[in-house]
């Protein structure tokens, strides 16, 4: 697996339990949690892709 790859998932889980802070301090409902998590990993994606191609 790659290194790039594994660094970005444990990004992702740290982004997502700051998030998940974030979205009880300001209460957001669970559709603009989920919308801000979809946008976080298609751009990760995207940059992973980038670094790949």
């Amino acid at each position: 697996m790659d290194t790039g790859l594994i660094l970005l998932v444990f990004l992702a889980l740290l982004f997502a339990w700051l998030l998940n802070k974030v979205r009880r301090f300001f209460r957001l409902s669970p559709v603009a949690y989920g919308g801000v998590m979809v946008v976080f990993v298609v751009a990760m994606l995207l940059i992973w892709g980038q670094q790949h191609s």
